[in-house]
């Protein structure tokens, strides 16, 4: 089992910056690929960024790159979101993933622990 905590989210103006930040425990951190998603009032859950048990192989969505950056620090068991040039559309909840396996997965369904989530509004 692998508990995940968010934090860092909160009401930021258009143009702003965030970082947050998912501190893991119960298992060995470096063993589990992460993923960062988003959901919208209303909407399904989106795929936002996913990084490698290493950490030298991150993805991104289209909508996110140049803007947002994902990171990990396995020392501190902790995977981060850098978020910057922040847009009313980023506006959602924030969830951190983790997935034991070779591939790194960008679709929800194949992430097996999930955090509770951290919100993130952008005020036009």
């Amino acid at each position: 089992q692998v508990q995940l905590v968010e934090s860092g989210g909160g009401l930021v103006q258009a143009g702003g910056s965030l970082r947050l930040s998912c501190v893991a425990s119960g298992r060995t951190f470096s063993l589990y690929n992460m993923g960062w998603f988003r959901q919208a009032p209303g909407k399904e859950r989106e795929f936002v960024s996913a990084i490698s048990r290493s950490g030298y192989v991150t993805y991104s969505a289209d909508s996110v790159k140049g803007r947002f950056t994902i990171s990990r620090d396995n020392a501190k068991s902790t995977v981060y979101l850098e978020m910057n040039s922040l847009k009313p559309q980023d506006t959602a909840v924030y969830y951190c993933a983790a997935r034991s396996s070779a591939v790194v997965f960008t679709t929800p369904n194949e992430y097996n622990y999930w955090g509770q989530g951290t919100q993130v509004t952008v005020s036009s």
